[in-house]
């Protein structure tokens, strides 16, 4: 999980998702002791930063880039 941020910096929106994948979704977060927003987070994160999308600094949530 990234730390070291204002929880109050952070943006909402809502998602529609196929049920079979919020499930899915939910069980994964619950094997990594995450809620399922956690989960949503840790796993764009993840991607955005394997596509060049996302810096790596730890903490940084502006979704900068280089």
């Amino acid at each position: 999980m990234m730390l070291g941020f204002d929880m109050s910096d952070t943006k909402r929106f809502l998602i529609r998702l196929d049920p079979r994948l919020f499930a899915a979704l939910r069980r994964w977060a619950d094997d990594d002791l995450r809620s399922v927003n956690a989960q949503i987070e840790y796993l764009l994160t993840d991607v955005a930063r394997r596509a060049g999308r996302l810096s790596r600094e730890r903490g940084n949530r502006n979704g900068g880039g280089q």
